[in-house]
C-alpha cells in the first residue's frame, strides 16, 4: 500500500511539473520570438520527474514597418548577452536604443554585433539589412550619407546542445559560444511571434487539471486503505 501511494505521489508530482510547463507556454503566448516547451516522460518517472525540451519550429512573421523590428527567416537565432554578461540567444527581435545608444531587444537585453554589444550614435534613420548590417542617417544628415555601424550577431545552433535557461534564453552547454554564420538572414520591420499553439495548450490545461484531481483522489483513497489496513492489523 505504501509503495502504491508513492508511485501516486509521484504521478501527481509530475502532472505538477507539466501544470508549470502549460501555464508558462499560455503566458507566453504573445511574446515575440517565445518556443513552446513540450513535456515527455525522461525514464525518471519513479522519482517524479519529466523531461521538456523547446519546440524550435517557427513562429508566424508579421509585418511592423518598423525599421527596428526584426525577424529571422528560417533557421538561426539572435546573440544577446545576459543578466550576468555571457552570451545566449533568442529570436526575439523587437530592438530598441537604450539611454546609454546600446541596442536591446524589448525586455533590455543587449543585441550582440560581431565584435560585442552593439552602441549606436545619435541617428536620423536607421536601416537593418538581412544580413543583420546596420546602417544609420546621422542627424542633420543627406539621406545618401548612411554609414554602416555594425552587424547583429547571427548564429545558428547545434539543436541537439540546445536548451533553454530559467531567464527564457537559449543556450549551449558551459563555454560553449556559437560563431557569427552568414547563412542567417534577416526581414526587416517585422517581427517573429510566438509558436506557442493557445488552443492545444488550452485543452491539455483542462486534462491536466483533470488527471491532477483524479490522482489526488487516489492519493485519499489509498491513504485511507492504508489506514484501515492498518487498524485491523492492530487489532488482531
Amino acid at each position: 500500500m505504501q509503495e502504491l501511494l508513492i508511485s501516486i505521489t509521484a504521478s501527481a508530482k509530475q502532472t505538477m511539473q507539466a501544470q508549470a510547463v502549460n501555464a508558462n507556454n499560455l503566458a507566453n503566448a504573445s511574446t515575440d520570438g517565445f518556443k513552446s516547451e513540450i513535456t515527455y516522460y525522461s525514464g525518471r518517472e519513479s522519482a517524479g520527474e519529466i523531461a521538456s525540451s523547446p519546440d524550435l519550429s517557427a513562429g508566424v512573421i508579421r509585418t511592423t514597418g518598423r525599421s527596428l523590428d526584426v525577424a529571422i527567416n528560417g533557421n538561426g537565432w539572435f546573440a544577446v548577452l545576459d543578466a550576468n554578461g555571457e552570451e545566449a540567444y533568442t529570436r526575439r527581435g523587437d530592438l530598441q536604443v537604450d539611454s546609454f545608444g546600446q541596442l536591446t531587444n524589448g525586455i533590455g537585453q543587449l543585441l550582440m554585433g560581431n565584435n560585442g554589444p552593439i552602441a549606436l550614435p545619435p541617428f536620423g534613420a536607421v536601416e537593418i539589412a538581412t544580413d543583420g548590417t546596420i546602417s544609420i542617417l546621422p542627424i542633420g544628415q543627406s539621406p545618401n550619407t548612411l554609414a554602416i555601424v555594425d552587424r547583429i550577431k547571427l548564429v545558428v545552433l547545434d539543436n541537439e546542445k540546445l536548451y533553454r535557461s530559467e531567464d527564457g534564453l537559449m543556450r549551449l552547454p558551459e563555454f560553449e559560444v556559437a560563431d557569427p554564420d552568414a547563412s542567417v538572414s534577416l526581414v526587416s520591420g517585422a517581427l517573429e511571434g510566438s509558436n506557442v499553439n493557445v488552443v492545444a495548450e488550452m485543452v491539455k490545461m483542462i486534462e491536466l487539471a483533470r488527471r491532477f484531481e483524479g490522482e489526488i483522489q487516489l492519493m485519499q483513497s489509498a491513504k485511507e486503505n492504508s489506514e484501515a489496513l492498518a487498524k485491523i492489523m492492530s487489532m488482531s
